[in-house]
């Protein structure tokens, strides 16, 4: 007899899961990502990373600021989301990937907790000292999204995270000196500015979902102002602070940054809700922290 072998039968949906697999997880890696504030967190990461280098941190030990920064820059941006989302939903903010159902929010808040976890000892692994710094500053930024951004006080958490930022760099050095006023009164002052841009194109959606922070309480116009005020005091704090007179290139900073700050504070009528002035601040803190090292105040 002639014996044939013939393979089992395989299930005609086999084959097309495996291949949708993939995709379906690159969307919500994607949507897990756009959830965590990308721009601010890597802007902020690398901005005290490069601080960290020319402070003299060798090669290591900038990867562990780096690693650190960044699992605190997360895990606020994670926690944000996901405690927001009726807000959000309410809002009908659709670039939020929580609201467009892109990402789960058990997804996001197990992120959020993750990087949370992780941030204590990448942090403590930088000295007791800068460590405690570090996670003072996540702690503020958290308290922010807890409940802080409700109230008159919105704008304490960021000017607590920004001011701490020089510390964690500088504690971290030999001798663990802590920094000079000037850089920390300059990262407060880039803080609150920061803090205003960022709330700026969301004001008329928080109040309608009874976030009254001081921004919302101001408005738009006053909210412009100070926020301004804010950015260019922080930049003349670099440059004016420091004992001695600035130099011309001092002064060609200071002039430049400041036309920024008012810049990106400008009211844009044909896109009243755009995250440029946000975006652009950041721009602008970069451009602080090259004037703090090359022409500002020394960090220690």
């Amino acid at each position: 007899m002639n014996h044939t072998f013939r393979a089992p039968p395989v299930s005609a949906s086999a084959p097309a899961a495996v291949p949708s697999a993939a995709p379906r997880l690159g969307r919500v890696a994607v949507a897990l990502f756009l959830s965590a504030h990308p721009a601010p967190a890597l802007a902020v990461s690398a901005l005290i990373t490069a601080l960290a280098v020319a402070a003299g941190r060798d090669a290591s030990g900038s990867c562990l600021v780096a690693l650190a920064l960044l699992t605190g820059q997360l895990s606020v941006g994670w926690s944000n989301d996901r405690i927001d989302i009726a807000r959000d939903t309410a809002a009908n903010r659709r670039d939020k990937p929580l609201v467009d159902g892109a990402v789960k929010a058990r997804t996001v808040a197990v992120a959020a907790c993750v990087a949370l976890v992780l941030c204590v000892p990448l942090s403590l692994a930088n000295g007791a000292a800068a460590g405690g710094a570090h996670l003072i500053g996540v702690a503020a930024a958290w308290s922010y999204n807890l409940g802080l951004k409700r109230t008159r006080l919105s704008w304490l958490p960021y000017a607590v995270a920004f001011g701490l930022l020089p510390a964690f760099v500088t504690l971290a050095l030999p001798g663990h000196p802590w920094p000079a006023a000037t850089p920390v009164v300059a990262g407060a002052l880039l803080g609150v500015g920061a803090h205003f841009t960022n709330v700026l194109p969301d004001i008329d959606a928080d109040l309608a979902t009874d976030v009254r922070g001081l921004p919302q309480r101001l408005g738009r116009r006053r909210t412009r102002t100070v926020a301004a005020f804010a950015l260019l005091a922080a930049s003349a704090v670099l440059v004016l602070g420091p004992p001695g007179p600035p130099d011309a290139t001092s002064w060609t900073g200071l002039v430049v940054t400041g036309i920024l700050a008012v810049a990106v504070c400008l009211p844009l009528r044909s896109a009243p809700e755009s995250r440029l002035p946000f975006l652009a601040t950041l721009g602008l803190a970069g451009m602080d922290i090259a004037l703090l090292l090359l022409h500002g105040a020394a960090l220690g």
